[in-house]
């Protein structure tokens, strides 16, 4: 049978103690070199089990103090359905509490495509487009960013350039789309956890290196052709991410 990894092992010790109440909420855990010490392991094995607790919730490193016991933070849930618009209602029975209510939108045009964007439009690298940015909150509080890319090759010179001006402003990009004769089909989305990066965690009033979830979005009209492309960023901490899938029926 396979040995457990030292981490692990580590990650399990420390887990049981602070379920034990050994170290009460919002209290300081000792130095990684005194758990080393205790326990007679390098402060490398400390450091990636004290990370694993920091993604599972139990702790939260503080810049310059040191490791904590976390607060516990209720997990909403959010839901992602095909069955609604962006800013639609919750279904019922999904359970769903603390949707988004608001939300800031700054955009920018004429935006060259770096490569990656590129190749998820279909477009050559720096193409224009427009690029937009979201902090979404509840209760006044951040719980997802945005940043969403569109090639002015379609929507250049149309009333629906900018996602949140004009006519259409923040119908969202099947109901802009459709307004220039584009027909939406398809949405794929590929969600990969990640740790949220500086400006992430500011935004979002998370700490550096929190688990996230991004989701890399893209949208596709009838023909095959993408029209939007976004990564979307959910902290892990506050939110319970649940896809919802309509059943087809005979």
């Amino acid at each position: 049978m396979p040995r457990q990894a030292p981490y692990l092992a580590m990650a399990d010790v420390l887990r049981a103690r602070i379920l034990a109440g050994e170290w009460g909420v919002g209290e300081r855990l000792p130095s990684r070199a005194r758990l080393a010490r205790e326990y007679g392991v390098g402060r490398n094995v400390v450091q990636r089990a004290m990370d694993r607790l920091i993604i599972e919730g139990l702790l939260e490193g503080r810049a310059g103090s040191g490791t904590y016991v976390r607060v516990p933070r209720e997990r909403l849930r959010l839901v992602r359905s095909r069955h609604r618009e962006r800013r639609g209602a919750a279904p019922a029975g999904t359970g769903e509490r603390g949707r988004a209510d608001a939300w800031d939108a700054h955009s920018v045009v004429r935006v060259p495509a770096p490569e990656d964007i590129a190749g998820r439009l279909a477009i050559g690298v720096g193409d224009l487009c427009v690029t937009t940015h979201y902090e979404f909150l509840a209760g006044g509080q951040p719980v997802q960013l945005s940043e969403s890319w569109e090639p002015m090759a379609l929507t250049g010179g149309t009333p629906v350039v900018l996602p949140e001006t004009g006519p259409l402003a923040g119908k969202g990009v099947v109901a802009r789309m459709r307004s220039i004769g584009v027909v939406v089909e398809t949405v794929v989305e590929v969600p990969r956890p990640a740790r949220a990066t500086r400006e992430q965690a500011h935004l979002l009033g998370i700490g550096l290196g929190d688990l996230v979830l991004r989701i890399e979005r893209t949208i596709f009209a009838t023909d095959g052709r993408p029209v939007e492309t976004a990564d979307i960023v959910i902290p892990d901490a506050r939110r319970e991410v649940v896809y919802e899938f309509g059943v087809e029926r005979p």
